[in-house]
């Protein structure tokens, strides 16, 4: 594995401090992030307390009331603009992606697209969606009935460092387009991206504290952020979702999240193995496997599990490492530390156990701090965390299956279920399969990328992997409150004047019986 060039991990100060004034903190404590790259100081962030969030949603709240009272149709115009800037100024939130997480470029720009487009589908959508809807009425003709939607209020968006531009931009474009405020908590870490896009979409036009940051450490934070908020959608592992949904279930508001996985990749006999080594590349080790969508558990079917290991480890073997603000590394950095430590035991032990390293297998500070080798191995059991646990990091293990029953069997035998991959010549045969794993997404062909970017296609985790769904319509309708309104003409719901019961009861009767017979409802 080759290394590429060094870039600089000097963000303009101007930009950080512009950044920085935007989070509300009150308290004198801030804290210093650190370039993955490098492990240099990167920028200082204030931190918030529980006061500041408090007064963070009382901001979101006074502005949401002349937001939510705006037809969809007029708050679109700021997200489609958005869509131009993102686009436009690319290479400043390249940089900021890059320098926060380590990621190598190609991989920052997923981010850049999916934030661009996701802007670009609910701007399109959302006054479709969000619009009133009729529905069949007490009696055809006597009530009509429509279907409102309300916004929900002020909704707390949560998310991680993993994908920090992306991911506040999915949750917050659709709570706010659905006439919503948002009160955000990125991770501090990787704050200035989000903070980026929040400033981006000011410049846009969207007013003012309607999308509101505060940063913290979740005991500090985290309560406060679900106590006060109408609607929660939280991004990060599964046993901190389950305490978010758990405390907003106390409250009687909801919540969406999507949480970790350990999705599996089927390689049946009939895969075209060149194409499958090079979108395993891009499944397995986007952002250096620190997505949860990532493929870690890799099923071949035994006719070609040898040809395909050598193939894809020799792929492997040639990823190029490196720290480039440019497109010369084939992956980055790990993020965090205790990253680093937790790819590094799950391999150490793996391997003390008996397990194969066929590519990769060591960590490489030569690049920098926090850099892994994209890692591959056969001989992975039970026994060895690296089976079940979820790595989050650039690690994949190899198992053979003899039939498509073993291999929907074992892809299943998971807590998690978030994600999926099936790759086969035969696209009929891919969707038999699909439909028989229990994951929230399946791709056919690809390992994330197709159904992540199809944008009117919901996404989101069963099992321990999470509950709601990000994306089309449901990713939007989530952030509001269904009402029903219906008005009584002509005929009374409650009979005839002057009928007894008996009547009404025989007249509703009878006018049940006639809608059966002629197709009514």
């Amino acid at each position: 594995m080759t290394s590429a060039t060094t870039g600089s991990t000097v963000l303009r100060p101007d930009l950080v401090r512009r950044l920085a004034q935007r989070v509300v903190g009150t308290s004198r404590h801030s804290a210093v992030t650190t370039a993955p790259f490098t492990g240099e100081p990167l920028a200082e962030l204030p931190q918030s307390g529980a006061d500041d969030v408090a007064e963070a949603f009382r901001r979101a709240r006074a502005a949401q009331r002349d937001w939510a009272a705006r037809p969809p149709r007029e708050r679109v115009a700021p997200f489609l603009r958005f869509h131009d800037l993102v686009l436009r100024r690319q290479a400043e939130i390249l940089d900021i992606v890059q320098l926060e997480t380590g990621k190598a470029r190609q991989h920052a720009f997923d981010e850049i697209y999916d934030c661009a487009m996701t802007a670009l589908y609910y701007a399109r959508h959302a006054p479709r969606l969000l619009q009133r809807t009729r529905t069949a009425g007490a009696m055809p003709l006597a009530t009509r009935a429509y279907v409102n939607r309300q916004p929900k209020g002020v909704v707390s968006v949560i998310t991680p460092w993993n994908y920090p531009l992306s991911l506040p931009v999915a949750d917050a474009v659709p709570a706010l387009l659905a006439g919503n405020a948002v009160v955000a908590k990125p991770d501090t870490q990787t704050a200035l991206s989000a903070l980026w896009a929040i400033d981006l979409l000011v410049e846009a036009g969207l007013p003012e504290e309607l999308w509101v940051p505060v940063l913290g450490e979740p005991a500090q934070v985290g309560d406060p952020l679900v106590d006060n908020a109408d609607y929660v959608a939280f991004t990060g592992s599964s046993a901190s979702g389950a305490a978010v949904a758990a405390r907003a279930a106390s409250r009687l508001i909801g919540c969406s999240a999507e949480l970790g996985g350990k999705n599996p990749m089927i390689v049946c006999a009939d895969a075209d193995l060149d194409w499958t080594v090079r979108g395993a590349l891009r499944a397995c080790f986007s952002n250096a496997g620190q997505l949860c969508v990532s493929m870690e558990r890799l099923y071949v079917h035994d006719s070609v599990h040898d040809a395909f290991a050598e193939k894809f480890a020799a792929a492997v073997r040639a990823m190029r490492l490196g720290t480039g603000l440019d497109y010369s590394a084939d992956m980055g950095s790990l993020t965090y530390r205790r990253q680093l430590d937790r790819v590094s035991e799950h391999v150490d032990e793996a391997r003390a156990k008996g397990a194969t390293v066929l590519a990769g297998g060591r960590a490489r500070p030569d690049i920098g701090p926090l850099f892994y080798e994209p890692t591959v191995l056969t001989g992975v059991d039970a026994s060895m965390a690296l089976c079940a646990d979820e790595t989050f990091g650039p690690v994949v293990s190899l198992y053979r299956f003899g039939d498509e029953n073993e291999a929907v069997e074992r892809a299943n035998d998971t807590a998690f279920g978030l994600n999926a991959s099936v790759w086969t010549r035969d696209a009929a045969r891919g969707r038999r399969i699909a439909e028989r794993i229990k994951a929230g997404t399946v791709n056919i062909n690809e390992g994330f990328a197709a159904t992540w970017a199809s944008y009117g296609g919901p996404i989101g985790g069963m099992k321990h992997s999470g509950l709601g769904r990000r994306h089309g319509a449901e990713g939007l309708l989530c952030y509001t409150e269904a009402q029903t309104i219906a008005s009584q003409h002509h005929i009374s719901l409650s009979g005839m004047p002057g009928a007894d019961g008996e009547t009404v009861a025989t007249l509703f009767t009878f006018a049940a019986r006639a809608m059966r017979r002629l197709g009514i409802r």
